[in-house]
Protein backbone atom coordinates (compact mmCIF):
# COMPACT_ATOMS: atom_id res chain seq x y z
CA UNK A 1 0.00 0.00 0.00
CA UNK A 2 1.21 3.46 -0.66
CA UNK A 3 1.03 6.21 1.23
CA UNK A 4 1.78 10.16 1.14
CA UNK A 5 2.47 12.99 3.28
CA UNK A 6 3.42 15.98 2.72
CA UNK A 7 6.26 17.39 5.16
CA UNK A 8 7.23 20.18 3.70
CA UNK A 9 5.68 22.01 6.63
CA UNK A 10 7.25 19.99 9.14
CA UNK A 11 10.91 19.68 7.74
CA UNK A 12 13.69 21.91 7.32
CA UNK A 13 13.97 22.93 3.48
CA UNK A 14 17.05 20.58 3.06
CA UNK A 15 14.99 17.29 4.19
CA UNK A 16 11.69 17.91 1.92
CA UNK A 17 12.68 15.71 -0.38
CA UNK A 18 14.05 12.83 0.91
CA UNK A 19 12.46 9.22 1.34
CA UNK A 20 10.70 8.40 4.98
CA UNK A 21 13.49 5.58 5.34
CA UNK A 22 15.87 8.87 5.21
CA UNK A 23 14.57 11.26 7.29
CA UNK A 24 13.71 8.98 9.79
CA UNK A 25 17.59 8.72 10.00
CA UNK A 26 18.15 12.48 9.60
CA UNK A 27 19.19 14.20 12.82
CA UNK A 28 16.56 15.52 14.90
CA UNK A 29 17.87 19.03 13.96
CA UNK A 30 15.86 18.42 10.34
CA UNK A 31 12.31 19.15 12.04
CA UNK A 32 11.57 22.48 11.66
CA UNK A 33 12.24 24.81 14.47
CA UNK A 34 14.79 22.27 16.01
CA UNK A 35 18.38 23.27 15.96
CA UNK A 36 21.43 21.28 16.45
CA UNK A 37 21.37 22.76 20.46
CA UNK A 38 18.09 20.72 20.89
CA UNK A 39 19.60 17.50 18.92
CA UNK A 40 22.56 17.58 21.32
CA UNK A 41 20.16 17.89 24.45
CA UNK A 42 18.14 14.85 23.06
CA UNK A 43 21.33 12.79 23.02
CA UNK A 44 20.94 11.96 26.68
CA UNK A 45 17.79 10.11 26.08
CA UNK A 46 19.99 8.29 23.15
CA UNK A 47 18.30 10.14 20.54
CA UNK A 48 20.23 11.23 17.52
CA UNK A 49 17.89 10.66 14.84
CA UNK A 50 14.16 11.80 13.81
CA UNK A 51 13.33 7.80 13.58
CA UNK A 52 14.74 7.38 17.49
CA UNK A 53 12.57 10.58 18.42
CA UNK A 54 9.37 8.86 17.26
CA UNK A 55 10.68 5.66 18.73
CA UNK A 56 11.45 6.88 21.92
CA UNK A 57 9.08 4.79 24.73
CA UNK A 58 9.03 7.89 26.99
CA UNK A 59 8.02 10.23 24.19
CA UNK A 60 5.56 7.84 23.08
CA UNK A 61 3.89 7.06 26.39
CA UNK A 62 3.86 11.14 26.98
CA UNK A 63 2.15 11.68 23.75
CA UNK A 64 -0.23 8.36 24.14
CA UNK A 65 -1.58 10.16 27.75
CA UNK A 66 -1.71 13.59 25.81
CA UNK A 67 -3.77 12.00 23.28
CA UNK A 68 -6.08 10.33 25.82
CA UNK A 69 -6.89 13.41 27.87
CA UNK A 70 -7.28 15.57 24.49
CA UNK A 71 -9.52 13.10 23.43
CA UNK A 72 -11.73 13.14 26.66
CA UNK A 73 -12.52 17.14 25.95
Amino acid sequence: MTVTADLDKILDKAYENLSLEEVLKAPVAALAGLTDAHGTALEALRIKSIGDLGRNKYIRAAVAMADLQDRAH
